[in-house]
């Protein structure tokens, strides 16, 4: 963390609250050291400039200064929504539940999701089956995975918001490897993927560095060397990846002068730097469990704070219905909240392949196996591609004026109340380890979640 002054991070960027997370399937790369023979096709075309997702604002842009304007997207009606945003959060549980027991962990399950749902396209039979009973939409063709996916991620980034939130996608591919045109059209049509050709065969490692820097500009720098040193090699056909970025004001801000060292138990007692502020607040108290919701300025984003009793215990019973049970039990109170700044900023990627095979994601790791025939359908089996490496690392960072975060994923392949009570409010102080959960409010959809054991790491 910063220690003493946290209102600016080092690049001169306010810090509010600032997420940020990529994922990479380093995923498909053919079985064998043959290169095909066939010319590319000319869909591997690059795409227009008008298809990718607006870009984050620079590094050093200001929070408050927005985007230029553009027309809104409409959000999808609820029966589009309701089994992605189900399916998104009921992978990211599942998948948090098997990842390493880090002390402060933070992931983007909508980054991994839109990856995998761009991959999933490309799977046939066995492969694809997998990868959506695992993403937990087994119902859905590749029509309305796709395009529901688009049209959801293009209007949670509709200007207006009040936050910046930016998402992007893009294929990365080798050159000389002929891609099928129709897949090349769905993701660029609902992703707003384009499509990138790459010299892979002869360039794999000043390829590795391009896309990395292209994740890194996604996320105004917060997301830096994705794909780590040797991952790619001369046999990688394609790099699919997706890049989130918010940069979001708290509804109320802290004051930094109320903000001073305080008891954290992590889990010996030490000092760290602890926000506070009296004010209306969504909370409760559930069988141990003190949950707060603080929205951000847009009103239709927040963040909710759980500091269980057990947090590993709380963590290995984590689903979809706990969640909205701690949602529902949420009720307007007046509190005085005490919440210690963070930032999580791992310093390498999370590699996913083993956590989602053991999660049923099997066939499309196994050479022999994987079906990604959607992608490409080269004549010689030892051309066909499969899973090699899944990367995704996300950053936050919590302070006084709100939250910075930023996540990629690469898979190679209440208002103020009256006035106040004659009685101090009580007390709400999360001084124990506890999970945090960014929400689109009205879909319930869950774009980061994390874990912080201790503030000072």
């Amino acid at each position: 963390m910063d220690p003493a002054n946290g209102s600016r991070v080092s690049n001169g960027m306010p810090r509010t609250k600032l997420l940020a997370a990529a994922f990479a399937l380093v995923a498909c790369n053919k079985a064998q050291d043959t290169r095909t023979t066939e010319p590319p096709a000319p869909s591997t075309k690059p795409a227009d400039a008008s298809l990718p997702m607006a870009d984050p604002p620079p590094a050093d842009a200001a929070a408050e200064s927005p985007s230029p304007a553009s027309p809104p997207v409409a959000m999808p009606d609820d029966k589009t929504l309701a089994p992605l945003v189900t399916g998104s959060n009921t992978f990211g549980f599942n998948l948090w539940r098997k990842l390493d027991a880090k002390p402060n962990l933070a992931f983007s399950p909508t980054s991994i999701s839109v990856a995998l749902a761009m991959t999933a396209t490309g799977a046939r039979a066995a492969t694809a089956t997998q990868m959506k009973q695992v993403m937990a939409v087994p119902d859905l063709d590749d029509a309305a995975l796709a395009h529901g996916w688009g049209d959801f991620a293009a209007a949670l980034q509709n200007d207006g918001r009040g936050i910046t939130l930016r998402m992007a996608n893009r294929l990365f591919g080798e050159k000389t490897y002929t891609f099928e045109a129709p897949y090349l059209a769905l993701t660029r049509d609902a992703f707003r993927a384009p499509f990138e050709p790459t010299d892979f065969v002869g360039a794999f490692e000043p390829s590795r560095t391009h896309i990395n820097t292209w994740v890194a500009d996604q996320t105004a720098q917060r997301i830096n060397d994705l794909i780590p040193a040797g991952q790619l090699t001369s046999d990688t056909r394609l790099v699919l990846v997706n890049a989130i970025y918010m940069l979001a004001n708290w509804e109320t801000e802290f004051e930094p002068r109320m903000t001073m060292p305080k008891p954290f138990y992590a889990p010996k007692r030490h000092d760290v730097p602890m926000m506070e502020r009296t004010g209306v607040y969504a909370h409760a108290k559930l069988d141990g469990t003190t949950l707060v919701e603080l929205p951000y300025k847009d009103g239709t984003t927040s963040m909710l704070v759980v500091m269980p009793k057990d947090l590993a215990a709380a963590e290995q019973t984590l689903t979809a219905e706990t969640f909205g049970a701690w949602r529902a039990a949420l009720s307007a109170k007046r509190i005085t909240l005490s919440l210690p700044k963070f930032k999580i900023d791992p310093p390498v990627a999370v590699e996913l392949s083993k956590v989602l095979a053991d999660l049923g994601i099997k066939d499309a790791f196994d050479k022999d196996r994987a079906d990604f025939t959607g992608m490409a359908n080269p004549k010689a089996a030892e051309d066909r591609l499969y899973i090699s490496k899944v990367f995704h690392k996300a950053f936050v960072a919590v302070d006084e004026k709100g939250t910075e975060a930023a996540a990629a994923t690469a898979v190679v392949m209440a208002k103020a109340g009256s006035a106040a009570p004659t009685e101090p409010p009580p007390e709400v102080t999360f001084d124990h380890p506890f999970l945090f959960f960014v929400i689109d409010r009205a879909s319930g959809l869950v774009m980061f979640m994390g874990r912080v054991v201790d503030p000072a790491m």
